[in-house]
C-alpha cells in the first residue's frame, strides 16, 4: 500500500505515526511542501498524511503552496482516500473543508490533555503541543476532542484532522527545541526541561501512538 506524505523539505519525519504505518504495509511517497509542481498524482494513492509545520495557513510567503496542499486534500478526500492531518496538516485540511484558522489567542506549546469520549485520542496521559494557531471544526464534520484552548480532532468522512503530534519523537522534540527556542524563550518555557519531559513522555506515547493508528485504519477502512 502507498501512502502520500506531505510534509517541509527540512522536516519530514513522521515519527511514530509513520512507524506503525510502515509495520501496517504502508511505504510513503515523499511529497514536500516547497515543491507542489513536483508532487506526485494521487493515482494509486491508498493514504495521505499530512505532518505539521512551522507555517501558517494564512502567510501570504506560501500561499501558492497552502493552496496547493488545499486542493490535493480536498481532491483526496472526495475520492475517499483516508486522510490523516497532524497539527499545521490538520489546519490545512479544516481550511480545506470549509473550517477556519486563526491566530490562538495562547499558543499550546509543550505537554496537554486532550478531552475525547474517543479512547484513542485522549490517551492515557497528555499529548505534544505546538502551534500558536487554531482551526475551526468544519461545519459537516463531527468534533472528536478538545483541549482548553483549542479544538483538537475531527472527522469527516475518511478524513480526520488533528491538532496535537501523536508522532512525535525525543529526537523530533530535540531538533524543534533548538530551531524554536526564540518560540520558547518568548512563552518562559525552558528547552532543557522539555526535552527532559519529552524523554519521560514519548516511552507512553509509542504505544499511545499506534493505538491512535489502529483506531483511525479502522474508522477509514
Amino acid at each position: 500500500m502507498r501512502a502520500l506524505l506531505l510534509a517541509n523539505g527540512y522536516d519530514a519525519d513522521p515519527g511514530f505515526v509513520g512507524e506503525h504505518l510502515r509495520n501496517a504495509g504502508f511505504s510513503f511517497l515523499e511529497c514536500h511542501r516547497e515543491r507542489p509542481s513536483e508532487w506526485a498524482p494521487l493515482d494509486g494513492i491508498d493514504l495521505v498524511l499530512s505532518l505539521g509545520s512551522d507555517w501558517s495557513v494564512y502567510w501570504e510567503q506560501v500561499h501558492d503552496s497552502v493552496r496547493a496542499e488545499a486542493a490535493l486534500l480536498l481532491a483526496a478526500h472526495q475520492r475517499g482516500t483516508p486522510i490523516l492531518g497532524i497539527c499545521f496538516g490538520g489546519q490545512v485540511l479544516a481550511d480545506a473543508l470549509g473550517g477556519s484558522v486563526e491566530r490562538a489567542p495562547e499558543p499550546e506549546v509543550g505537554w496537554w490533555n486532550i478531552d475525547s469520549a474517543v479512547p484513542a485520542l485522549s490517551g492515557d496521559g497528555a499529548w505534544f503541543q505546538w502551534h500558536s494557531d487554531r482551526f475551526t471544526v468544519p461545519a459537516d464534520a463531527v468534533r472528536l476532542g478538545r483541549s482548553d484552548r483549542a479544538e483538537q480532532a475531527f472527522r469527516l468522512g475518511r478524513t480526520v484532522g488533528l491538532q496535537f503530534h501523536p508522532e512525535v519523537t525525543e529526537s523530533m522534540v530535540a531538533r524543534w527545541t533548538v530551531s524554536g527556542v526564540d518560540d520558547l524563550i518568548r512563552l518562559g518555557i525552558e528547552p532543557d526541561e522539555l526535552r527532559e519531559q519529552t524523554r519521560h513522555e514519548v516511552g507512553r506515547t509509542r504505544g499511545a501512538s499506534s493505538r491512535l493508528v489502529d483506531w483511525f485504519l479502522a474508522e477509514v477502512g
